[in-house]
């Protein structure tokens, strides 16, 4: 039961649902969620730890950057079913779509301070 209850509060929030739907588009960074977001890079990170608490989301070092990618496999049993519905659901919402377009024109390059 730890498993579900993990997974369904990682995903209680509208900010960590649209990361999930983010990251779907492709990896992204702590700066470019955050400036995605326009939320404080302390309460973007708390976002992500949480969702990979839950083993929605991975991270991985990439010289100066932490970098943010969806699991692809997780010892939660919860996970990958919810990653599966989350890519069906919510297509149509405003407020992910309007931040999934931002992924275009975010470069880590530019708005990272390295």
């Amino acid at each position: 039961m730890k498993d579900l209850i993990r997974t369904m509060k990682a995903l209680s929030d509208p900010n960590r649902i649209t990361v999930m739907k983010m990251l779907e588009v492709r990896e992204l960074c702590v700066c470019e969620i955050t400036a995605i977001l326009g939320l404080a890079q302390s309460t973007v990170s708390k976002h992500l730890k949480l969702l990979e608490d839950a083993g929605l989301i991975k991270s991985q070092r990439d010289g100066a950057w932490v970098i943010y990618r969806l699991a692809e496999k997780q010892d939660n049993p919860y996970a990958p079913v919810m990653q599966q519905h989350l890519k069906e659901w919510l297509t149509e919402d405003d407020h992910i779509r309007d931040n999934v377009a931002k992924i275009a024109t975010i470069d880590r390059l530019r708005i990272c301070a390295a």
